[in-house]
């Protein structure tokens, strides 16, 4: 602030020299002239003054036999008049700080983290259903609604938080677990997992097996369990009833008081899966010839600029391209950068077996990753890899142990509801 309100005033930077500088330096000091930046260059000293301290100058000079000479003028006192005589460069200069401070008003720039099942063109679609895109005006982002939109729109998403930084529209989410379905994979719509609760009906909820299989532990919090460790179930099967019975002193039910069933129980079962790889795949082999051009893109227009045609047939692009910015979260419409079409030759090729068996080894990898990082235990498996006229197969036969059980309300009948209405 400081440094600021000096460049207002104007400064100039002096050089000192002659009988006495140290005397020179303490007058100045008596007389509440400011000196800064003060060095010693041996038979000279430099330093800053203020241009009013300047004009007070005279008698100190005098009485200590110094010399002082200009070395530097500083500030706007100084600019201004410089200004006058550059009107074209003035008239320029107001009118670029205009533009932009007119530009800064807009999104140029939207950034989205923690999206890892949402890819970033589906959510850049859905800002442009909702009307939020980039060339927008900043006043007309309505940051609430557009965190409460992400969330009604995207099951999956537990959290959402969204902030205008400079020109860039932050906006950072949170997804919940992926469960594993019949087939391994696949998310439920809502958010539903192993174990949770849907509540919220007037007698309470029934835990159900969500697959079929052999319970092999079980831990019950609330409500009746119905099984044991060690039974079948099937898919559907009441695990634990909401329902709790009030017995009269002859052991005959009373009544029926509802909870929402509650438990941790885990089941053995099968899970199958299979992939398949085809005979034959199509191979690029690049012939070394490439093409190079520079790229200028401002706002959705694109400019080109290369020597010639491509007059490939087949050819990848590479494009690097970055978005100018002028600080760290002011981002401009204007894109540079370059790209380099490579010329390629399609040619059929048969897969190997030990191409195959690598394929197929590092899909089983990632599935069985998968698998345990939703918490579900491998005990056994079995994999094999066959092959027929179309194609080849790897057919993956698991047994495993995770977490089952979902909440239904409870319809009760008519022999558990009283007369009177109460439970």
């Amino acid at each position: 602030m400081l440094q600021f309100i000096q460049y207002l005033k104007g400064y100039v930077c002096i050089r000192v020299w002659g009988y006495s500088p140290e005397r020179f330096m303490n007058l100045c000091s008596n007389h509440d002239i400011l000196l800064w930046n003060i060095e010693n260059h041996g038979e000279y000293n430099t330093m800053c003054i203020t241009v009013k301290g300047f004009k007070q100058l005279k008698g100190i000079v005098r009485k200590t036999g110094t010399k002082v000479a200009i070395q530097k003028r500083c500030g706007l006192p100084f600019f201004t008049p410089r200004m006058k005589r550059r009107k074209i460069f003035l008239l320029g200069l107001i009118g670029s700080l205009f533009f932009w401070v007119w530009m800064s008003t807009f999104i140029w720039a939207v950034d989205i983290s923690g999206n890892y099942s949402i890819s970033e063109d589906v959510f850049m679609d859905f800002l442009k259903e909702n009307n939020v895109y980039v060339g927008m005006k900043r006043k007309e982002v309505n940051i609430e609604e557009l965190e409460k939109k992400i969330r009604q729109d995207f099951g999956i998403v537990t959290w959402t938080s969204a902030k205008i930084d400079g020109t860039r529209l932050e906006i950072q989410i949170r997804e919940n677990e992926v469960d594993i379905g019949e087939d391994g994979g696949g998310s439920r719509s809502g958010g539903e997992t192993a174990g949770s609760q849907i509540g919220g009906s007037e007698f309470g909820s029934n835990l159900i097996a969500q697959e079929d299989g052999i319970i092999v532990s079980m831990v019950t919090r609330k409500g009746v369990p119905l099984v044991n460790v060690g039974m079948e179930v099937k898919k559907g099967d009441v695990l634990v009833s909401g329902s709790v019975p009030v017995y009269n002193e002859d052991t005959t039910i009373r009544n029926y008081q509802y909870y929402d069933a509650d438990a941790d129980v885990y089941i053995r079962r099968q899970l199958k899966q299979k992939e398949e790889l085809p005979l034959t795949y199509e191979k690029k082999e690049y012939t070394g010839e490439e093409k190079k051009e520079v790229l200028v893109s401002l706002m959705d227009k694109e400019l080109v600029l290369r020597m010639g045609k491509i007059k490939y047939e087949n050819f990848d692009k590479v494009t690097d391209k970055k978005q100018i910015k002028l600080l760290e979260n002011f981002y401009l419409p204007l894109y540079f950068g370059s790209s380099v079409n490579r010329e390629y030759v399609v040619t059929d090729n048969i897969y190997t077996k030990e191409e195959v068996k690598s394929i197929f080894s590092e899909k089983l990898i990632k599935y069985m990753e998968s698998l345990e990082e939703k918490g579900v235990q491998i005990i056994q498996k079995n994999v094999t890899i066959s092959k027929n006229k179309k194609n080849w197969q790897m057919n993956m036969d698991f047994q495993i142990v995770e977490k089952t059980g979902q909440n239904i309300p409870i319809v009760p009948q008519a022999t558990e509801r009283q007369p009177d209405g109460n439970r």
